[in-house]
């Protein structure tokens, strides 16, 4: 019976995001407080469970979004993705322009939330196709590739930062894993499919090309690399000075500096002056500039604290570890478990942020139980986050609009796209469990 009330709320959630077109996080809280109810939970305690819920999660969580997001505006803003785009079209040239753009949306996609990334660089897109007259889809398509896995695999994104801290895994091995599992999806589902849409016929919207800023405003090459990567760099070389087994004092430094938190804050403080004083702007515009982007992911925020409720429901009502035995007497490979329970939510109800996070409050107990890889499971199930976009997922009619496609093409572009960047994530998570397990 338990069960049936968990897959029924789930159900519920899907069809009030979906159908009924609720906002997300009012949706979340409706379902939270009518499982809490059905679950058990007495009456003047479900409040409180919803209220720890979404308080534990984002007391965690949001100063790692709220610094990645004003990170992301500064790198735009500043011209420093501007540069590195410029950059990588020079360095690749037009024979490989298609790789150059696969790796400026794969830089620019760390720092980048995926919509803000993907408003910034079609524009990018579409004057490569006007100035080299190429097939659009056959060149844009790699580029929003990057973007999206960036979006899905690796932190500071929303979905994966979440899931890290909800299954206590370490942000700087989960950062390491997920570029490994990223470049081959990026690279299948990029370059090597794009290359059977070369006859997709096309022809982009030139409302929404933007003027690029003149090359004596933009910031040099070195200060945009650096900025822009600064929170992997960071992260990375924590981990891999971990490796080598410091002292205990210089080991807690170490572990302090790592934090996700510290390593946003630091990173911020650095990228103020590189891409905001160092170029002239003032403190007071450069925080103007974080005021909007605080605004841009407001939503996101909720969102987060919304699933952060229905988890806690879960957990306080015990059913999260029914769940947990339920789903392990299937004798199903967690990792694959929670792929399936991600893309199940995605495929119905369009957001992969809503699907990864509701995936982890499900699969949080089982982790614990099947005692896998928790920076794997959060690889998985933001791999699943992604599979088949549609017609109820934002990012499938941004696509659709700005290259000007129909239905059925933005299906065989974006929506195969999307599948085969889940599929080849999920296979790239089960290789490298069988290495590292």
């Amino acid at each position: 019976m338990t069960i049936l009330i968990v897959v029924s709320c789930i159900i519920l959630l899907v069809l009030l995001i979906s159908w009924a077109r609720f906002n997300p996080f009012i949706a979340f809280l409706i379902v939270s407080l009518t499982c809490g109810l059905l679950l058990g939970i007495p009456i003047k305690e479900v409040t409180a469970s919803v209220q720890k819920g979404m308080g534990d999660i984002l007391g965690s969580l949001v100063s790692i979004i709220v610094f990645g997001a004003m990170l992301g505006k500064l790198v735009a803003e500043s011209g420093a993705a501007q540069k590195i785009a410029v950059v990588m079209m020079n360095l690749f040239g037009t024979k490989y322009i298609q790789w150059g753009l696969v790796f400026t949306g794969f830089i620019v996609g760390i720092p980048l939330f995926y919509n803000v990334g993907f408003v910034l660089m079609v524009p990018l897109i579409f004057s490569v196709v006007y100035k080299y007259k190429l097939p659009a889809v056959y060149i844009g398509l790699p580029m929003l590739a990057a973007l999206s896995v960036t979006h899905g695999f690796l932190p500071p994104h929303p979905s994966p930062s979440a899931l890290v801290l909800q299954f206590h895994a370490n942000m700087g091995l989960t950062l390491f894993y997920g570029i490994t599992v990223a470049i081959p999806a990026i690279v299948l589902a990029g370059p090597i499919y794009s290359r059977s849409l070369k006859n997709m016929v096309s022809v982009p919207l030139k409302a929404f090309l933007s003027e690029d800023l003149p090359s004596n405003q933009l910031p040099g090459t070195t200060n945009s690399f650096l900025s822009a990567l600064l929170p992997v760099i960071l992260l990375g070389g924590a981990a891999l000075y971990g490796l080598t087994k410091p002292d205990q004092d210089l080991k807690n430094v170490i572990s302090f500096l790592s934090e996700p938190t510290i390593v946003m804050l630091i990173t911020l403080l650095i990228t103020t002056y590189t891409l905001g004083i160092n170029m002239g702007k003032s403190i007071k515009d450069i925080m103007l500039i974080y005021g909007t982007a605080v605004k841009d992911i407001a939503m996101i925020l909720l969102i987060i604290a919304g699933s952060g409720g229905l988890k806690q429901v879960l957990i306080d009502s015990g059913v999260s570890n029914q769940i947990a035995s339920s789903l392990n007497t299937l004798n199903i490979e967690p990792l694959l478990l929670g792929w399936i329970i991600a893309a199940l939510i995605r495929v119905s109800v369009g957001s992969a942020t809503v699907a990864g996070l509701t995936a982890a409050g499900i699969m949080a107990p089982v982790l614990i139980l099947s005692h896998s890889n928790p920076s794997l499971m959060v690889l998985s199930i933001g791999a699943g986050s992604l599979m088949f976009s549609h017609v109820n997922d934002p990012g499938f009619w941004m696509f659709k609009e700005y290259f000007n496609l129909t239905i059925k093409q933005t299906i065989l572009s974006w929506s195969v796209m999307e599948t085969l960047v889940a599929v080849i994530g999920l296979l790239g998570v089960l290789l490298l469990n069988l290495i590292v397990s």
